[in-house]
């Protein structure tokens, strides 16, 4: 099978306190993977370094293939990956369609492209798609809304909605589930699984455990910014090491 992430001896630090040390992992592509650990585990370290809001100090990253340990963040779209944050980075005073076309203007081809006033033009490729993957995705009546009028679970859906517009094939998901109801976690849930199903590979953080269950065939755990097991969730939460650091020494989930 195929990588859509490789992260191989992977060191941070700061002030000289070790976030990640020695860290590898891979994701493979068209499988959900999470990435979970007790608070100040790391995993926020690791999503940082993946997108290039952080620099490494040792290790290598990537990503399809790519090597973007040294690559700037803005050029890492262009290798397929996007990620998402605990809290909505949606604009709110614009629509739904509208943040749609900004978040599509990493695939502009040309300077020309990127200049061209699409809102002037009623038939613009970039709108046609945007408002196709809505309705494909269950929120095509939320197209014209203004985004700080709608639920906040709607606001998690259109955020993957953009990523997956900008080109992205492996989704970074930052807590994707925090702040839901259970009606909105289980739209969440189908949204999810039908963006794998078209081959999107994801990589999650997440608390919530019977979500991680419902969408991950693998976890990654990680304690002290080190790795300290890794397989399907059902084996791992076994582990003595991970019943102690992260789902606490009664077992519970």
């Amino acid at each position: 099978m195929s990588t859509a992430l490789e992260i191989s001896a992977l060191s941070k630090s700061f002030a000289g306190v070790q976030a990640i040390r020695d860290l590898s992992f891979t994701v493979p592509k068209g499988v959900s993977t999470a990435l979970i650990g007790p608070n100040g585990a790391g995993k926020t370290t690791v999503f940082n370094m993946v997108s290039g809001v952080y620099g490494v100090d040792a290790g290598r990253i990537k990503v399809n293939g790519v090597d973007v340990t040294r690559m700037p963040s803005r050029r890492r779209i262009g290798t397929g990956v996007a990620r998402s944050f605990q809290n909505v980075r949606l604009m709110p005073h614009l629509s739904v369609l509208e943040n749609l076309l900004v978040g599509q203007h990493v695939r502009a081809s040309s300077l020309a492209a990127l200049l061209t006033p699409y809102r002037l033009i009623p038939n613009h490729r970039w709108k046609r798609e945007a408002r196709a993957a809505l309705e494909e995705s269950g929120l095509g009546r939320w197209a014209d809304e203004t985004v700080s009028a709608l639920p906040y679970g709607v606001r998690k859906r259109i955020d993957l909605v953009r990523a997956t517009l900008a080109g992205a094939s492996l989704l970074m998901l930052d807590e994707p589930a925090a702040g839901l109801n259970p009606s909105e976690t289980n739209a969440l849930r189908d949204h999810l699984k039908a963006l794998m199903a078209k081959g999107t590979t994801l990589l999650v953080v997440e608390h919530d455990m019977h979500f991680v269950e419902s969408i991950c065939q693998n976890v990654v755990v990680l304690n002290f910014g080190e790795k300290i097991a890794e397989g399907p969730l059902s084996r791992v939460r076994q582990d003595p090491k991970v019943r102690e650091a992260y789902i606490g020494s009664d077992g519970e989930a």
